[in-house]
């Protein structure tokens, strides 16, 4: 009989038991495929594990039509691969979105794809990890589907974790035909997904993910009409599942730290770093990153400038961000995932950081002098958080500027950097040493940002003569521009670049420009090289296509440096001051419209479909505006009176311009902007701000993104029911024709392989 998995952690045992008890029998004695076996062995999909579960009439059913509807669905929106929910006990509980009967038939479904693309040809793909519950159970059945049909998969010794950076890095550098990755990124811990990654090292684009996807519904056409259809799965030993490479390689940490060396690790930085004398604390959330980072900063000598936290591989995240009560005060598990800048409130009102809470840092850096700054990153390694200690004597001057704290004792409070307010001094310094390098006027410089970033990222750039290119959320919408410049450089070398942004504006970059920063509010960046990347085939590329806490370290490492005595806090007064920045403040509302963390799958997806009506219904209200502006139905007049006369309490009168920005609805006025952004694949909302008056905002995006979205009369009058429907699929054409729009749609061409 089985028995509840056991833990030492006490909040993770009562996980265990919630879920276990929430699981019926039918599922726990559930023997689809075995990947504990290691030889060669099949799966047959039945054309009753199609149709739903019913302990008499359909004792087999798994409802994959059910699951592939929802599946399909998020493949076409999703921002950072096809996320979810899964039974971290039970991984073949096909009632959930993530599950091992849905990674095979994606993963087979990729298979055939690039089989049918590039057929006769030798395929290599990348596969790799993080430490959320069951990726190496996935990681497995990817690289054993693949070797069963004849695609070499190359994986980290011993199938370890790697970043999602570097399996990114190593499918553009070794020019294969893409990557999985397994990461939820910094989401909560029964999360997990599959990030695909192309032969770019992007993330697929909508077009890419609907290949794999119809892939998928010809097998369950087939299952129908055959009754069944079998599925290969290799031997755990089989010889096109290769960590002989990855060995060579050192996992891909060699070429990265030549890479980095092109790049932010030269020695005006590293030398910097090396005759600092503090320490840098950096947190490891989950312990993967520590396994890469702490090789590269060995490699670049300089890994005794830092102390580690939270080295231990662990999927439970050290207990980060976990609590057992919901933020109503409700008695049940309830994760606020591991991003260290979410912020909730207590029940007497007072905001506080839930995330940073749970890292202890009171006791952590009790006796480490002030000034010292932390660096979080998240199990996925690619987001970045800077927090430092000051005095408390500075928290007047911390609030007047805006800069978020964590009091940790008397003495003591810890600032806390929102990514808008952190990357802005690590793009001013990485501009300082490209000048003291004398570089800076070699090339024109710009940036790829998303429109829910900082307003004070295109003031500085103004004042700087950089470019800017706003794009839609998601590190693959920063990736698609980087590979349109490229195109143009590569067709017309002497031209220069003009690129649309997702405003609809025609950027002029200048001849032959260079990537300064690509980076989004969400804390992920990455830094260009003034030399193009160049693949091994001899590809080429401005920058990486995925944002790179390693990267972020580095530069920000240096600045700490630079700096000495002086507090980041400060550091970024003197970019605001000296660039003369009016947006100098930003905001995030996240608004969950369930609690993600429910064990009961029935209830999670009650509360989840009730969710998405409610975020459907607030997005609905601003981008059928949007859309009507853009076809002419209304004026930013009509829309100032349909806002006035909504949110009685805020005055619209200064609005400029609502536009649709490729997922969100983004409102200019005068003085501040707010974007209203739905989830593409959860039931939240983000109400996004940046201006200068930091209540404001936070009045403007709290009361705009928590609206109902109920319709008024005025809204009715100028939106007539036909449209008001009509508009996301409106939305999503315009959105297609920004993506469309000199994309660099160039074929992949496999080389020889010579590694």
């Amino acid at each position: 009989m089985k028995e509840c998995k056991t833990s030492k952690n006490k909040l993770e045992n009562e996980l265990f038991k919630s879920v276990w008890n929430k699981t019926p029998d039918y599922i726990k004695d559930m023997d689809l495929m075995d990947f504990s076996q290691d030889g060669e062995f099949t799966f047959t999909l039945k054309k009753e594990h199609l149709k739903p579960y019913d302990a008499a009439k359909n004792p087999e059913g798994l409802n994959l039509y059910d699951w592939f509807a929802n599946y399909s669905k998020e493949a076409k929106v999703s921002t950072a691969g096809i996320r979810g929910p899964q039974n971290i006990l039970f991984p073949q509980d096909t009632r959930f979105p993530i599950n091992l009967v849905g990674i095979v038939l994606a993963t087979l479904a990729k298979a055939l794809v690039a089989k049918e693309k590039y057929k006769g040809k030798e395929i290599l793909k990348v596969a790799g990890r993080e430490v959320r519950y069951n990726s190496a159970l996935f990681l497995d059945a990817i690289a054993r589907i693949q070797a069963a049909q004849g695609i070499k998969t190359i994986v980290p010794v011993g199938r370890k974790t790697i970043p999602i950076w570097l399996a990114s890095f190593l499918a553009f550098k070794l020019d294969l035909v893409g990557g999985e990755y397994i990461t939820s990124s910094h989401g909560i811990s029964v999360k997990n997904a599959t990030k695909d990654l192309n032969s770019q090292g992007s993330q697929y684009l909508p077009e890419e993910s609907l290949e794999f996807v119809n892939k998928i519904q010809e097998i369950f056409d087939e299952t129908e009409k055959k009754g069944s259809y079998t599925i290969k799965i290799a031997a755990k030993d089989n010889p096109l599942i290769d960590e002989n490479i990855m060995s060579k390689l050192n996992d891909g940490v060699d070429l990265y730290v030549e890479y980095l060396q092109s790049g932010v690790a030269k020695d005006i930085n590293l030398n910097l770093i090396k005759n600092f004398n503090g320490k840098i604390a950096i947190e490891n959330v989950g312990g993967s990153a520590y396994r890469t980072l702490s090789r590269v900063m060995d490699k670049l000598k300089i890994s005794d400038k830092f102390v580690w936290f939270n080295i231990e591989e662990d999927p439970f995240f050290h207990s980060i961000g976990k609590y057992d009560e919901t933020p109503k005060g409700e008695k049940a598990f309830y994760d606020y995932s591991v991003d260290a800048t979410v912020l909730a409130k207590r029940k007497n009102g007072e905001k506080y950081f839930p995330v940073i809470e749970t890292l202890h840092y009171d006791e952590k850096l009790k006796d480490m002098p002030i000034g010292t700054a932390v660096l979080i990153t998240d199990p996925d390694h690619d987001r970045l958080t800077i927090t430092q200690t000051e005095s408390s004597e500075r928290i007047p001057y911390l609030e007047r500027n805006g800069i978020d704290y964590v009091k940790l004792n008397e003495n003591t409070v810890l600032t806390v950097f929102t990514a808008n307010q952190a990357f802005l001094m690590l793009m001013d310094f990485w501009a300082k040493q490209l000048k003291v390098e004398d570089l800076w006027s070699k090339h024109p410089r710009f940036m790829i940002k998303t429109t829910a970033s900082a307003l004070s990222w295109d003031e500085w750039a103004a004042k700087q003569g950089v470019k800017v290119v706003n794009v839609p959320v998601g590190f693959k919408e920063i990736a698609n521009i980087m590979k349109k410049v490229e195109l143009k450089l590569k067709r017309e070398p002497d031209k220069e670049v003009i690129i649309d942004d997702v405003f609809g504006n025609s950027i002029n970059l200048g001849k032959n420009p260079r990537l300064l920063f690509g980076g989004e509010e969400s804390g992920g960046m990455i830094m260009g090289t003034e030399d193009l990347i160049k693949s091994l085939a001899g590809r080429s590329a401005i920058a990486m296509r995925e944002k790179s806490a390693t990267e972020a370290i580095i530069v920000a490492s240096a600045l700490i440096a630079k700096l000495k005595d002086l507090p980041l806090s400060s550091y970024l007064k003197t970019i605001f001051d000296k660039n003369e920045i009016v947006g100098r403040y930003d905001t995030r509302v996240d608004i969950a419209y369930y609690n993600e963390s429910e064990p009961d799958i029935n209830k999670l997806k009650e509360a989840k479909t009730a969710g998405e009506a409610k975020r459907t219904k607030n997005d609905l209200f601003y981008l059928s505006m949007a859309i009507a502006v853009k076809e002419g139905l209304m004026t930013v007049d009509n829309v100032k009176e349909v806002l006035n006369d909504t949110f009685k309490s805020l005055i619209f009168d200064n609005l400029k311009s609502i536009k649709f920005v490729g997922d969100g609805t983004y409102l200019e006025f005068d003085d501040k902007y707010i974007e209203i952004r739905p989830s593409g694949t959860d039931a939240k909302t983000k109400a996004y701000g940046g201006g200068s008056n930091k209540e404001v905002l936070e009045t403007y995006a709290g009361a705009m993104g928590n609206y109902s979205g109920e319709r008024t009369e005025l809204h009715k009058k100028y939106i007539s029911d036909k449209f008001y429907n009509s508009s996301k699929e409106k939305a999503m054409n315009y959105y297609l024709k920004f993506v469309e729009k000199d994309a660099n749609n160039e074929p992949f061409v496999i080389p020889e392989y010579k590694f």
